[in-house]
This record gives C-alpha cells, sequence and structure tokens, in this order.
C-alpha cells in the first residue's frame, strides 16, 4: 500500500502574522508532514497582512521538505479579486489549489489541486476535472463514504483527499457575519473575526451550540474527527488525509494522525490524547455515515458521563 499523504490544510483564520508565521516555522521544523497548504481562503481583505511573508514561508517549508500549495480565494467577488485570482494562477512554479470555480479554469492543463469547496458529487463531475491535470482533489466535507468509495472506482490519476480534523465549512457570503454581530459594516469591519482564534461560537435561542463564525464563512460548531473510519477510507482508495489548522497544538494534532496512518496507535488513543488537549471539542462524523453532519456515530474513547 502506497504510504498516506498526511496534508496540512489552510489556515482559514485571521491568526496575526507573528503567530502565523511560527506555525508555518513548527511545521517545518517539527512535523511528518507531507504537504503544507498556504494562502487565504476566506477573505481577500485579510491577504496584505501575511502576503508579505509568503517568500519566506514557502521557502523554509521547501528546504524542510514539504510539499507547498497555495490555496485561493473560495468566492470570488469582484474584479479586484478576479485580478488577485488571475496573477496567482501564473505563477509558474508552486502548486495551485482553486477553490472557486474561476481558479479552476485558469488552472486547466497543469497540475493544480481541487479544493473542497468546489462541489464535486458524482463521477462525470471527478472525471471532468482530473482530465484538466488535476493533481488532487479533495472531496467536500458532506459526502457520505459509499459516494466516495463511487468516486475512487473511478479516479485514473489524481490522488483523493478528505478532511479527518477540524471545524466543516458549511457556506461562504458576500456578507461579513462577524462585523454584523459588532454593529459594524463590512467595509469598516476592524478585522474583528481575529478576535476568535478558532471563529466565533454561535448558539440558538435556547443556548445550546450550533455554529461558528468565521468573518464571511460559517463553520460548523462541532469538529470532525474521522480517526476511527480511516482504514476504511483507505481501502476505499482515499491516499491523502486533511487537518485544518485550529489554536490547539496542531503539531501534536499531526503526530497523533501520523502514528494512526503509520499503524503505531489505535483511533482510541488518538481520540483520548485529542480529548485532553485545552481547547473543548465536540466531534463528528455524521457526514460520513449518511447520518446529519453534527452526530457522532463512533463513540470510541469517549469519557463516560
Amino acid at each position: 500500500m502506497t504510504k498516506s499523504r498526511l496534508i496540512m490544510g489552510p489556515v482559514l483564520f485571521h491568526w496575526d502574522e507573528n503567530r502565523k508565521r511560527d506555525f508555518y516555522a513548527q511545521i517545518a521544523d517539527e512535523t511528518d508532514i507531507d504537504t503544507v497548504h498556504v494562502g487565504e481562503v476566506v477573505c481577500a481583505k485579510r491577504m496584505p497582512f501575511f502576503d508579505k511573508h509568503l517568500p519566506d514561508v514557502i521557502e523554509r517549508l521547501q528546504r524542510a521538505g514539504k510539499e507547498v500549495v497555495l490555496s485561493t480565494l473560495a468566492l470570488v467577488m469582484n474584479s479586484r479579486e478576479s485580478a488577485l485570482i488571475n496573477e496567482i494562477t501564473q505563477m509558474p512554479d508552486l502548486l495551485i489549489e482553486a477553490n472557486d470555480i474561476s481558479a479552476a479554469g485558469l488552472l486547466a492543463d497543469r497540475p493544480h489541486v481541487i479544493g473542497p469547496y468546489i462541489n464535486i458529487y458524482n463521477e462525470s463531475t471527478f472525471s471532468y476535472f482530473e482530465s484538466r491535470a488535476a493533481k488532487r482533489i479533495s472531496l467536500p466535507w458532506e459526502l457520505p463514504l459509499s459516494s466516495i468509495s463511487q468516486l475512487c472506482e473511478t479516479r485514473k490519476s489524481a490522488e483523493i483527499e478528505v478532511q479527518v480534523f477540524g471545524r466543516m465549512p458549511l457556506a461562504i457570503s458576500a456578507r461579513c457575519y462577524s462585523a454584523r454581530a459588532q454593529g459594524l459594516h463590512k467595509d469598516g469591519c476592524r478585522y474583528v473575526c481575529g478576535e476568535q482564534l478558532d471563529g466565533m461560537e454561535v448558539a440558538t435561542l435556547d443556548d445550546a451550540p450550533f455554529l461558528a463564525v468565521n468573518g464571511l464563512q460559517t463553520l460548523s460548531n462541532h469538529y470532525v474527527e474521522l480517526s476511527d473510519n480511516i482504514g476504511e477510507l483507505q481501502d476505499a482508495g482515499v491516499s491523502a488525509f486533511r487537518l485544518s489548522p485550529h489554536s490547539l497544538d496542531m503539531m501534536e494534532v499531526a503526530q497523533l494522525y501520523r502514528q494512526l496512518l503509520d499503524r503505531k496507535i489505535d483511533a482510541g488513543e488518538l481520540r483520548r490524547n485529542l480529548q485532553e488537549m485545552p481547547l473543548q471539542m465536540a466531534f463528528s462524523d455524521g457526514f460520513l455515515h449518511g447520518l446529519p453532519g453534527a452526530e457522532l456515530r463512533s463513540t470510541l474513547g469517549q469519557r463516560a458521563e
């Protein structure tokens, strides 16, 4: 069996530049991560804060033997952002992840990555992107295992990737929810989205946990955690497993998933270690099993109440 690829997805949150630089430096120096995504996915207004550091970050990651992927915006809304996407996709020596169909069109016929924000739900769509030189296709979060298996049977050359840890992006909008929650307009947002490292938690009127908000993006309140299903995903043909960064110790998270992929620990041990971390997380795996996404079918390692 080919060694599974462990992938660190793009940072979705508006972390300050020092935190992000330290994060990527630690990945370069301390993790057995195969592929690292950099770049802004959620809001173009955030890009100037960190783009100036990208050349140094990319060089350091590549020196450490990591494959680097530059992720692009999931929602392109105006001519300025279209120009940004056009400029990024012209970079000759960097693998680009398309998260909007406009970027996918510009990247056709050169190796690239299709991100999970592009809806691929059937074999014909998968084959279309694969025929246009997609090197790796990251499947949407809501696909059940049965659909993933069907797409794996369709593949000819592209790697298939699934996110196995982190909050799931559910929607993205032109409106900034974080700004509105503070009584601010999007154009004068004061970058309040940076005040919550893992997104602003949203509760129902009954004060039950519901969603999380990250600027323009709506996320699940639950953290998808698929350690108990990685074997099934590997058997189906998935060869790349994505971790979505959060404010907990992602170096430890990456080490745990690498040990699981290498069969040095089991899923129960991984789950127990995650539960002992300072960040309180409610786990879910419902989508993979054809259930509501917030449900957790696998209760391995759960503490008794």
